[in-house]
């Protein structure tokens, strides 16, 4: 008997399967015209192309086209549907609240060692530190002599839906500082390192040490178009944010896409060749509940990231400010950390690699992996986790 379908991933569904019947119209429309190979962002499909192309059949060819698009259009149904049956959930229970202020709340996740606290993006769950048995990093940390506390932003309430970055930064972050104590090694992944560099040239009395995991800081590199695109979306957007007092987690995930436009439907042919059983496949279905179990993006914010941080570049021009001062990475005068992953497409290492070279004395990794891969990946504790860890010793 088959499973029934429990999840409603990937968000948004309808932009997926539209960008994937999109290109297979346009590849079979323009296959009556081709007469020689042609770069694909598709492997399979370029392969099945060239091996009708030198094989000669030149009459051939649309229908090779055809036939391979129809069978990556059945993979990617096929995937989508093994990923909602799947039967595997998270089932982790959070540690203790040592604080909580509106949805927010830091999660103490106990360990003898240094305090070591993490924060994480606005626009994600926080449990990506934490997200199952052998791919939580919280929890590894808490059994090698370090002591991981976790600022879960949560859901944005009523007053939450008004807040700035000054808000969250000079407001909740400093308080969430405050609650874990002085001598704390303040770590930021992803959005959440670019506030807390900001969050740590503010109270240096309460930051020991400084942790950037792939935080975005040039968003104009490596490709100013495609920042500026984001950017230029703030218009289609702004109905939404006046109607929500947010940008809609779905909207959020169209922003996302544009990064990669044929990316999930990639990864979701290739889910639907694995052993549903295996250890890769579970992984795979955990990163994606979290990917879409997202969190709003109070409206204030949203247009700052996208017209100042994506649009203006603001941060690396030296222009991003939070209550009213400028936020510079070169006067800190602390240890860093910076984690630039060489495969991120969400964070690309030109953006975060940066702060290495303004911040001085930081320490550079830059572990052969994703932007989510570096943090809960099958490679993650070698990658990431390890080399923190020792930093962290080492202090």
């Amino acid at each position: 008997m088959t499973a029934p379908l429990q999840r409603r991933g990937p968000r948004p569904l309808l932009l997926h399967l539209t960008l994937a019947m999109l290109r297979s119209s346009a590849s079979r429309a323009a296959s009556l015209n081709w007469k020689h190979a042609w770069p694909s962002s598709n492997e399979a499909i370029a392969a099945a192309l060239r091996e009708a192309l030198e094989a000669g059949a030149a009459g051939t060819f649309p229908g090779a086209v055809w036939q391979e698009t129809l069978a990556q259009d059945a993979a990617l149904i096929e995937g989508i549907a093994a990923y909602r049956r799947h039967p595997w959930t998270r089932d982790l229970p959070d540690p203790p609240a040592v604080w909580q202020e509106g949805g927010s709340r830091l999660l103490d996740y106990g360990g003898e060692g240094p305090l070591v606290l993490f924060v994480p993006s606005l626009v994600n769950r926080a449990y990506v530190l934490d997200l199952a048995p052998g791919h939580s990093m919280l929890r590894w940390l808490a059994g090698q002599s370090v002591h991981p506390l976790l600022l879960d932003w949560g859901w944005p309430g009523e007053a939450e839906r008004r807040f700035t970055l000054t808000d969250y930064v000079a407001g909740r972050l400093e308080r969430a500082m405050a609650a874990a104590g002085p001598g704390t090694v303040l770590a930021g992944y992803c959005m959440g390192g670019t506030l807390a560099v900001a969050a740590a040239q503010r109270r240096p009395d309460l930051v020991r040490a400084l942790a950037l995991l792939a935080a975005p800081w040039d968003f104009h590199a490596p490709d100013p178009s495609v920042a500026i695109q984001a950017a230029e979306m703030l218009p289609l957007v702004e109905p939404a944010l006046a109607f929500n007092d947010t940008l809609p987690v779905d909207l959020l995930q169209v922003l996302f896409a544009l990064l990669d436009p044929w990316g999930v439907a990639d990864k979701y042919r290739s889910f639907a060749r694995q052993d549903p059983a295996s250890d890769r496949a579970r992984l795979f279905v955990a990163l994606e509940d979290w990917l879409n179990d997202g969190v709003p993006l109070a409206a204030p914010v949203a247009r700052e990231c996208l017209a100042g941080w994506y649009g203006a570049n603001a941060p690396a021009r030296g222009e991003w400010r939070i209550a009213g001062l400028p936020v510079d990475p070169g006067a800190l005068r602390l240890p860093c950390f910076v984690a630039a992953p060489a495969r991120d497409r969400i964070v690309p290492p030109e953006s975060a690699r940066p702060l290495a070279g303004l911040i001085a004395g930081a320490t550079l990794v830059e572990p052969a992996a994703g932007h989510i891969g570096m943090a809960a990946g099958h490679g993650a504790e070698r990658v990431l986790w390890r080399p923190f860890r020792e930093w962290v010793a080492g202090l």
